[in-house]
């Protein structure tokens, strides 16, 4: 990524980790000796309701803090995002700069309406698809992966993090020091360490699921 400063808007749905997704990269890019804040949005803490966390990256220091109100990239975690408008943003492409970034979570492209496709091709956005959830299935056992499925395109897409400080990062969040967002969270991290008999085991699988999300990741070249 040739920018000096990243900001990254990822929306999704309750139990999903976007949450988990956001602390993970942001961690990532400090540890690549770049700055980053992280700021978690949602309303109520319940499976299936709209979530959405920001993430800012620089080569410089960071002050401004919470909303990306004007995102480089949107990562879509769940088609319902779009199509049934469970979102804190609407359209879910709101705001998106100029040769902006959009990565959704689909296992095919989706029917979006012609009003829709004419933003996206006057802001000239860079549009992927990858079928997230259905790789974490595959892999790690497990649709709790999905964001790290989404990561791995995230980094395919745009080389934003290193690959080795998100593992590390990685490890960070899972190790044996519990980290807490919120209540919901931390029922996450520890539901995603039960489904493995050990942390090591944790990482190397969802590793594997940021690798192959990395070789599935599916360009749309125009919205005709």
């Amino acid at each position: 990524m040739l920018k000096s400063s990243i900001s990254i808007r990822m929306s999704g749905l309750g139990g999903q980790g976007v949450v988990t997704a956001a602390h993970i990269i942001g961690g990532a890019a400090v540890m690549d000796g770049k700055f980053s804040t992280v700021n978690p949005f949602f309303g109520a803490e319940k499976r299936l309701a709209p979530a959405e966390s920001y993430v800012r990256i620089s080569e410089n220091s960071i002050y401004e803090r919470g909303e990306i109100v004007y995102p480089d990239i949107i990562m879509v975690f769940h088609p319902h995002v779009i199509t049934l408008g469970k979102s804190y943003t609407m359209p879910f492409y709101d705001g998106l700069k100029d040769n902006g970034t959009v990565l959704i979570n689909s296992e095919t492209p989706l029917d979006l309406g012609d009003e829709d496709k004419l933003n996206l091709r006057k802001r000239k956005a860079n549009f992927f698809y990858v079928p997230a959830t259905s790789i974490a299935l595959e892999v790690a056992k497990t649709e709790l992966s999905t964001n790290m499925a989404m990561m791995g395109a995230l980094l395919a897409v745009t080389g934003i993090v290193s690959l080795e400080n998100l593992k590390e990062s990685l490890k960070e969040r899972f190790g044996k020091k519990k980290f807490i967002a919120s209540a919901t969270t931390a029922a996450l991290d520890d539901t995603m360490k039960a489904k493995f008999a050990k942390t090591d085991q944790l990482i190397e699988k969802n590793m594997e699921v940021v690798r192959k999300a990395g070789e599935q990741v599916n360009p749309v070249r125009n919205f005709a």
